[in-house]
């Protein structure tokens, strides 16, 4: 007759490792995206879970004595899968931003569309990098680099063993968010450096011949201009994806020693 008894401890540590790895799998790139189903992510941070509680690290089973006490635990672990996902998904937000400033200086910036992977309004070019960015970033690899860094948090933070350093995630913070517009700018500097000396050109234009209407032939340059330049600085993804994939694994690697 087949046994299936275990004990309860067992399912209790099971169910921790899985609080950490579906808080993290429902917040960090590629795995949070809108069009994976629910119950596709449900099961992935199942099997992710029960294979971390088969072939990981030695179980330290934490100390508790009330139900009260097992939820803390619970909403510990839940914290560790939240920040170490949401420093990545930090990250992967530059490219918007910098879509942004292109759009506003091309005029494209009313003209929004409704990203399908964030559920929130973006712009034309901020949609144009970040699906070639999370493309790039996809074929070398980076998904991988995720869970594999996810599972050796287990090692460095085991269940119950987070000490939250705030002074230090909070100074993380602060440096990655200085330098979030400085890589923002990097990014968009082609077509931010183009239409400004077309702005200047277009201004002397009016000063010399007043009678021609410079807005409206302004409107039409800088959206040919910025365009040309967006598709000829295309080259530049793959430095912008290798820029963006060592920010991530610095983000999480200072995000895990603010919480050992």
């Amino acid at each position: 007759m087949l046994n299936l008894s275990f004990p309860l401890s067992e399912l209790e540590y099971f169910l921790l490792i899985l609080m950490r790895i579906a808080s993290f799998v429902f917040v960090a790139p590629f795995f949070s995206t809108k069009g994976v189903p629910n119950q596709v992510k449900v099961a992935f941070s199942i099997f992710v879970a029960y294979i971390m509680y088969q072939f990981g690290p030695e179980h330290n089973y934490p100390q508790y004595s009330t139900f009260i006490a097992y939820c803390v635990v619970v909403l510990k672990e839940v914290a560790v899968g939240l920040l170490i996902g949401l420093s990545a998904q930090l990250c992967t937000s530059v490219v918007l931003f910098a879509g942004r400033v292109i759009d506003m200086e091309v005029g494209l910036s009313m003209a929004s569309v409704l990203d399908p992977t964030t559920n929130e309004q973006t712009t034309i070019s901020g949609v144009i990098l970040q699906y070639g960015t999370m493309l790039i970033l996809y074929t070398t690899g980076l998904h991988r680099y995720l869970l594999k860094a996810l599972m050796e948090t287990f090692v460095l933070i085991p269940i119950n063993g987070i000490h939250m350093d705030t002074d230090r995630l909070l100074s993380n913070l602060l440096s990655f968010m200085s330098n979030y517009i400085v890589i923002g700018f990097r990014i968009c500097l082609p077509v931010f450096a183009s239409i400004t000396l077309m702005n200047i050109v277009l201004g002397l234009l009016a000063k010399l011949a007043p009678q021609l209407n410079m807005f409206s032939v302004g409107i039409q340059l800088k959206l040919l201009t910025g365009l040309s330049v967006l598709l000829i600085t295309m080259s530049m993804m793959p430095d912008i994806s290798n820029f963006i994939s060592v920010q991530i694994q610095q983000m999480i690697t200072a995000t895990v020693e603010g919480l050992m």
